[in-house]
């Protein structure tokens, strides 16, 4: 973590509240809190009937954030429109069955464990079976990277998503590296 490069982290969240905009009371789901740029910029564009779970695996990131890393924070840890779990976003997302419009994930460097081994499960088929479980209709996997990954763009293919990739600066600056998000989309059934 680092706040030097949190445009793409910023864009993981308006990127994917923008394809969600339709939506009158949005619940989604962010897998890492990290140092919360993700979770400012959906506060910021995500009107109030919005909810937010967080889960963060990791208890010291979320006592950091309420401590000497309170100011980066500002309010959003105490907006009524949000909520902080700590807990492993791959069991939140097997619990909940047709429960969020969104879920972002910012888990370790992208769709390979590089960080933590366990989160690859998350991004083969059956982990993206349980993601797509867990949308309702028409909603939206937003997962960030650090870089492409031609084999997951085809896993999230195949598991029945339409998938956007998009390259974003990795700065707001708007120069400099670029990440990668995917934007893969649940279909809507009923239309």
């Amino acid at each position: 973590m680092n706040s030097r490069l949190s445009g793409s982290e910023e864009a993981l969240a308006t990127l994917a509240c923008r394809r969600i905009e339709a939506v009158k009371r949005p619940h989604l789901l962010i897998g890492g809190l990290g140092m919360g740029f993700t979770l400012r910029a959906a506060l910021a564009v995500l009107g109030p009937e919005a909810r937010i779970l967080v889960a963060e695996l990791v208890p010291a990131v979320i006592a950091w954030a309420r401590g000497p890393m309170a100011e980066l924070f500002g309010d959003s840890l105490d907006d009524a429109r949000a909520s902080i779990r700590s807990a492993d976003v791959a069991d939140v997302i097997q619990s909940h069955a047709s429960a969020f419009d969104a879920i972002l994930l910012d888990v370790d460097n992208g769709p390979e464990g590089l960080i933590r081994k366990a989160n690859d499960a998350l991004y083969d088929p059956n982990g993206l079976k349980a993601i797509r479980r867990a949308l309702r209709p028409g909603g939206v996997l937003a997962v960030w990277s650090s870089g492409p990954n031609p084999p997951f763009s085809k896993r999230l293919c195949d598991a029945g998503f339409a998938v956007n990739e998009v390259a974003v600066r990795a700065t707001a600056k708007r120069r400099g590296a670029h990440h990668v998000i995917w934007f893969a989309t649940k279909p809507d059934e009923g239309r």
